[in-house]
């Protein structure tokens, strides 16, 4: 129910609350039956806990609403700090990977190929993303694969990101001991 649907329905009660408040002093002075005054005071009271009912609901939504506005406002302005914070750090990284496909001799289209694969992208999306044929990304993604030496989308990936995550420090004791296997 939104705001104005809420107004309309207190608005109603309040009235019959106050038509049958004014009915029941006229009822008083005319000396109306007990049971009929308790009745139609029985409805006033009900219509008027419905308008507080319905006021204290919204108010309390209007409330809740506003604390949502006001966290969403602090994670948004905390997301684009991390951003800010961050963008340094990602440009560096996009460069970084941008000199290793130049060193693996990778074309324009290649290049933009390599870095769609890094995102994630499936063959189908990266053709749609570029405007080629689904079977001209697999042959450019073949291609990456060829000049850079690598096995698969996988191995692209774990060849620019492995050093990223830091492992836990059992890991690494673990880690350095299969380096030291590799290397004997």
């Amino acid at each position: 129910m939104n705001q104005k649907e809420r107004f309309v329905i207190a608005s109603v009660l309040l009235i019959v609350a106050i038509l049958v408040g004014f009915d029941l002093f006229t009822d008083l002075k005319e000396g109306v039956i007990v049971w009929h005054i308790f009745v139609e005071g029985s409805i006033a009271v009900v219509a008027l806990f419905g308008v507080f009912y319905i006021l204290r609901g919204s108010f309390d939504l209007k409330h809740r609403l506003e604390k949502e506005i006001t966290d969403f406002s602090h994670y948004k302005k905390d997301a684009e700090a991390w951003k800010m914070e961050s963008r340094k750090y990602v440009d560096g990284l996009s460069k970084a990977i941008d000199q290793q496909l130049t060193k693996w001799n990778l074309t324009v289209a290649e290049k933009e190929v390599a870095f769609l694969l890094l995102k994630g992208m499936s063959l189908k999306e990266i053709a749609e993303i570029r405007n080629t044929a689904e079977k001209t990304a697999r042959v450019q993604s073949m291609a990456v694969y060829s000049k850079s030496g690598l096995g698969g989308r996988s191995e692209l990936s774990a060849f620019f990101l492995e050093d990223l995550l830091v492992p836990l420090d059992g890991e690494i004791t673990e880690a350095n001991e299969i380096q030291n296997r590799q290397s004997k």
